[in-house]
C-alpha cells in the first residue's frame, strides 16, 4: 500500500480543502433544496449530511495532531 508522505503544510492544505468540498455538498444537497422546484427529499437532505460529515471526519483525521 502508497502512503503519500506529505509535510504539516501540504495536510493543513487538503483538510481546508476537503472541509471545503464538504461544504459545497451539503449547500447544494440539503439548502439546495429549496431553491429548487420539486418536493423537498429528506433523503437527499441525510445524503448531504452524513457526506458533510465524512468530509469533516476526513478534514479533522488529515489535520492530525500536529506532531509529525
Amino acid at each position: 500500500m502508497t502512503v503519500l508522505d506529505w509535510n504539516l503544510k501540504q495536510r493543513a492544505l487538503v483538510a481546508d480543502k476537503v472541509f471545503d468540498a464538504g461544504n459545497v455538498a451539503a449547500g447544494g444537497m440539503l439548502f439546495g433544496q429549496f431553491l429548487a422546484q420539486r418536493p423537498f427529499s429528506i433523503v437527499l437532505a441525510i445524503a448531504g449530511l452524513v457526506f458533510w460529515i465524512g468530509c469533516f471526519v476526513v478534514s479533522v483525521r488529515l489535520e492530525g495532531d500536529g506532531r509529525k
